[in-house]
């Protein structure tokens, strides 16, 4: 029996040692057990040369769910069942079937020899795995079990590792259909004496991708219409399965309308119907469209939209400089910020305008061959400037507040949100430019005439000194004698105060104030109570206040008027007294 059970794979001796022994046994007397043991250490060099080797065994009995396997050795071993089964099968083994087997110990505590089905795979299989790792050949293989990073798989008695990332071309879920099938994978990496294999499924089906897609891509063409399934989904566009290559679905070629997300239109799994654009056949690129199969909506976009029709369309989308307003699925047209008001200039069009709000816009420019329609919103509603000439028309008293000074005059907010000026030089009469300005401040309500309407440039002109009471008249709005600064008027006291005189030009003139300081330049003539109402004398208009009514003065007057007679008359210098010289000019004043 012995010397058939070494007769195969790893034999311990050569068929010459066999003659040898039995021609000892023919010419010796029958030798004992001890001196027949004796012969096979000296033959085989002792049982110990066993351990570490594969040997052939047989199947002597299975009990339970252990093989009990004879080597030839004093005693049997035992190996359990499930060494010779694969990964979720079970082990298809009778008595009398040889079997190789890996000799850990010839002999244990139990006297019994220690043997592994595992082991001798193992080393069968590295053997043959190192011959196709050189050559760079697939191997088959199970994957049986889970670790950190990845998956074992039995090699048909090896195990490798394989890495979570080389499962699959694209990330898997749920590994769990893939285990315990016999499939194909590549080596990457193999270390015998760490123990180490890598291997990747990834690799094996990349290969094969590739096969396919190369002879895939060249039964394809430019304008082939197809059918295929939505493999993938992302921000930029969907991934089409063409049947074994994939195309690229841009979201600008699945529907001549807007789609802001291709989630909105498509889904995994769904069918779709498409048509080749690009084929780059180096790269293996394929390009798809949708919307290539529709009619498309702007061949009659020029004479469905006419320049200056009126239509309704939904807001899609909101830019710096501008909103988008769908006019129909696939037809969209632009309002660019400055035709959404007439009123709201560099406002954020997102403050005019919201997302799907539905809005009456004018066709301003069609060009077909770029696609573009531009579009005006305040166009559609009344211009504010020509309501308001239809309203106030020139000469009309107006009411608002003012909004904002500047260096050449004031602006008024008035109806429909338009804004009037009013021009410095028509803030007050007989006061200055700046000084007028300075007579009204931001927020104050206001009235003034309309002097001008321009509403091609969008201009309101306004004026305030108009409805003065005693100013010149403009536009047949008031009438009376008007009063300029430094000039000198016959006032009538309208009545007498402790701070000073209430005063008027004439009868129906211009009234003002007059404080006692001004009343004259000696202290007692600087006294109210020396005045009567209705009593009339001359005075000089010095300013205006905040409400633009003049300020007299007197002693402003006596000045003015001692200046002017030194002038003409000659200084004090010449012998003649100051008083003389005030003679002489009152003389001249009343002569005239």
């Amino acid at each position: 029996m012995f010397l058939a059970k070494t007769t195969g794979h790893n034999r311990l001796a050569g068929n010459d040692d066999f003659e040898e022994l039995n021609h000892f046994m023919a010419t010796q007397a029958l030798p004992s057990r001890d001196d027949f043991a004796a012969m096979l250490d000296d033959m085989f060099g002792g049982a110990d040369s066993f351990e570490g080797r594969v040997v052939l065994g047989t199947v002597t009995a299975i009990e339970n769910d252990l093989a009990v396997i004879d080597v030839g050795l004093k005693s049997e071993g035992r190996v359990p069942l499930r060494e010779f089964a694969s990964p979720g099968q079970k082990a298809d083994l009778k008595v009398g079937d040889e079997v190789e087997v890996y000799v850990d110990r010839v002999e244990n505590m139990h006297g019994e020899a220690m043997l592994s089905r595992d082991r001798a795979r193992r080393e069968a299989a590295w053997d043959k795995l190192e011959g196709e790792f050189a050559q760079q050949k697939r191997v088959e293989g199970v994957i049986f079990g889970r670790v950190k990073g990845g998956f074992t798989v039995d090699l048909q008695g090896a195990v490798a590792f394989l890495p979570g990332s080389q499962v699959d071309i694209r990330p898997v879920r749920d590994v769990t259909p893939l285990m315990d099938i016999p499939q194909p994978f590549q080596i990457l990496k193999m270390d015998r004496k760490r123990g180490n294999i890598v291997v990747s499924r990834r690799a094996v089906l990349e290969e094969t991708r590739a096969e396919q897609r190369s002879g895939l891509i060249q039964s394809l063409h430019e304008g082939q219409v197809i059918d295929g399934v939505v493999k993938n989904i992302t921000d930029y566009g969907a991934f089409v399965d063409l049947g074994g290559i994939d195309g690229l679905l841009h979201v600008t070629d699945i529907s001549y309308k807007r789609v802001q997300h291709p989630s909105e239109v498509l889904e995994i799994g769904a069918s779709v119907r498409v048509q080749i654009i690009r084929i780059n056949k180096d790269t293996q690129r394929i390009s798809l469209g949708m919307k290539q199969l529709e009619s498309d909506p702007w061949d009659a976009a020029a004479a469905k939209y006419p320049v200056g029709a009126k239509l309704t369309g939904r807001v899609t989308n909101i830019t710096e400089y501008g909103a988008f307003v769908e006019l129909e699925p696939g037809i969209e047209g632009l309002v660019h910020v400055s035709e959404m008001s007439w009123t709201k200039k560099n406002v954020h069009p997102g403050k005019i305008v919201s997302t799907s709000q539905e809005v009456d816009v004018i066709v301003l420019e069609v060009d077909q061959e770029k696609r573009r329609i531009s579009l005006g919103l305040k166009q559609a509603q009344q211009n504010p400037w020509e309501a308001f000439a239809a309203a106030h028309p020139i000469g009309s008293t107006v009411e608002g507040e003012v909004k904002n000074a500047t260096e050449f005059g004031l602006f008024i907010g008035l109806d429909n949100d338009v804004d009037g000026m009013v021009h410095m030089s028509d803030i007050a009469w007989g006061v200055s430019g700046e000084d007028a300005l300075n007579l009204h401040r931001k927020g104050e309500t206001v009235q003034a005439v309309v002097l001008d309407i321009d509403p091609e440039k969008e201009r309101i002109s306004l004026g305030m000194k108009q409805l003065e009471r005693g100013g010149p008249s403009a536009a047949g709005v008031s009438g009376g004698a008007g009063v300029n600064k430094n000039q000198v008027v016959t006032v009538t006291v309208l009545e007498v105060r402790d701070a000073g005189l209430e005063v008027q030009v004439g009868d129906d003139g211009a009234t003002g104030f007059i404080k006692r300081t001004d009343l004259g330049r000696d202290r007692d003539e600087q006294r109210p109570e020396r005045f009567q109402v209705g009593q009339k004398f001359d005075a000089m208009v010095t300013g205006f206040d905040r409400s633009k009514k003049p300020t007299f003065s007197v002693k402003a007057m006596q000045i003015a008027e001692e200046k002017q007679a030194v002038a003409q008359y000659g200084s004090s210098d010449s012998g003649a007294s100051l008083g003389d010289i005030l003679g002489e000019a009152l003389k001249a004043r009343q002569g005239k």
